[in-house]
């Protein structure tokens, strides 16, 4: 008999302990204050042409690797961490706090793979980091930005690193010319070099 009352009453303080949770929570109080909502306002001709110059050193750092010249892959390297610190980033907090955030963690991210890249020696695992520093522009550091510069390609290799080991590239033409492959890959020599596909365009919204 004591079992079946210590079960009744476990039931019915779990039915109050329910309903004491619904009814706290549909208060109307105030809660706090309401999370900004991410705004996306257009940039200054200065921000928009800062991107752009940026990019044009990642594409003379793709085309290096289309000839797989490690000297110059650096060099252009070199500049293009240079190009990207010119960014002028403070200008998107006119937007909200959190894509300065965002952008600037993926601004980070794209650096500091920028930087093991030129630590490398081996052209394969430059090539890797090359295809970090492309999936942290885009879809990450692009859309966070809402890029608004000339149209450019994103574009796909499944066999950048061996079978069903695919890379992605940022291309300024719709032509493919593979940085993974290029024109002295060890095993494939230049017969490789525009394999790949066109995954997505990316253009101004």
């Amino acid at each position: 008999m004591k079992k079946v009352l210590l079960a009744v009453l476990i039931v019915i303080l779990g039915i109050a302990g329910y309903y004491w949770y619904m009814f706290s929570r549909s208060g109307t109080g105030n809660s706090g204050p309401k999370q900004e909502p991410i705004a996306l306002k257009k940039h200054s001709a200065a921000f928009n042409q800062s991107v752009s110059t940026a990019m044009s050193a990642y594409f003379d750092m793709s085309a290096a690797f289309v000839e797989a010249d490690t000297a110059k892959v650096k060099e252009h390297g070199r500049r293009f961490l240079a190009l990207l610190d010119s960014i002028p980033m403070d200008e998107l907090k006119k937007d909200t706090t959190t894509i300065y955030d965002l952008a600037m963690n993926d601004l980070g991210n794209i650096k500091a793979n920028t930087v093991s890249l030129l630590s490398m020696s081996d052209i394969q695992e430059m090539r890797k980091d090359f295809s970090t520093v492309s999936e942290n522009l885009y879809p990450s550091f692009f859309n966070t930005i809402n890029y608004e510069g000339d149209k450019m390609y994103w574009q796909n290799c499944p066999m950048a690193f061996g079978e069903d080991k695919g890379a992605n590239w940022v291309s300024k033409t719709k032509e493919v010319i593979n940085p993974y492959m290029g024109k002295n890959h060890p095993e494939f020599r230049g017969t490789m070099l525009h394999c790949g596909s066109v995954k997505d365009t990316i253009q101004a919204k």
